[in-house]
């Protein structure tokens, strides 16, 4: 028997193919392994309305699995659809972080309070556009973007071109980085979330509170969010196609996301 009893899976370049979708290959490990108790959990920068989907896919409510959305940002049992934890944005940083992406010439978004629309100023922003299509989402234009975020907000995107997203996100981490979480999940993704928000820190409370250890978990990714897991992690995996970084900090480097990668994890340690 294996040690490991969970599995954790970024979404994007990790668990989907380059056309944002899981191959049969996969889908059918990550099936049996759940008969064989394997716990799933989906942990990614995408909202819950873009995780979702690919929870109801998976049939995580179950097999008993939790979401991650928002690089951790909230903790959801799939088998209720019960928030276990969630952290919001300090509302007076909002306003910062809008002045410092038009200083940059660069676009920021968020959602809408019902988690179903990307709301930005410029709904024709290519950048955008990419974040919706991700999440299937409709992109909903806000006259005033501060004003609108009104209500609790889980998660702004600073989205641009690679080389501006660099930049800002210097420039944002000599401003706000000991106030608010700043990572690129993509080199066109600038990610802002409460301080103290990442994919290892929400599975180390979800391990907590289902009484596992860390050695127990293995942890799948390709991109800069997911060090801290792949590092927390009993065993970290990165994809081949992974960013450099990544690769560094991977205990194994297994199949791209277009060659079933995740599956070869299955029948390696799982098996």
């Amino acid at each position: 028997m294996s040690q490991y009893k969970m599995l954790v899976l970024d979404l994007d370049g990790t668990l989907t193919n380059s056309e944002k979708k899981i191959t049969p290959k996969t889908k059918a490990a990550l099936m049996k392994a759940q008969e064989n108790g394997v716990i799933i959990v989906l942990a990614s920068g995408r909202p819950t309305y873009g995780v979702r989907p690919v929870a109801e896919e998976l049939e995580l409510s179950r097999y008993g699995g939790y979401m991650l959305p928002f690089n951790g940002g909230q903790i959801i049992s799939c088998k209720d659809n019960s928030t276990l934890f969630q952290q919001i944005l300090p509302k007076e940083e909002i306003p910062l972080l809008y002045n410092l992406a038009r200083r940059q010439g660069v676009e920021i978004m968020s959602y809408t309070e019902d988690g179903t629309c990307v709301l930005t100023e410029n709904p024709a922003d290519e950048w955008v556009l990419i974040e919706a299509k991700i999440n299937s989402m409709e992109v909903k234009r806000s006259e005033n973007f501060v004003k609108e975020l009104s209500y609790p907000v889980t998660k702004c995107l600073i989205v641009g071109e690679p080389s501006k997203i660099a930049v800002a996100e210097e420039v944002a981490l000599g401003e706000f980085g000991d106030r608010i979480g700043l990572f690129q999940s993509q080199p066109f993704f600038l990610e802002c979330v409460p301080q103290g928000i990442d994919k290892a820190l929400s599975l180390d409370r979800l391990t907590q509170m289902l009484g596992m250890s860390k050695d127990q978990v293995v942890a799948c990714g390709d991109g800069h969010n997911d060090i801290s897991m792949i590092e927390w992690s009993g065993l970290g995996v990165a994809m081949s196609n992974a960013q450099p970084k990544v690769l560094d900090k991977a205990d194994f480097v297994t199949l791209s996301n277009d060659e079933d990668g995740i599956a070869h994890v299955i029948e390696k340690f799982f098996v």
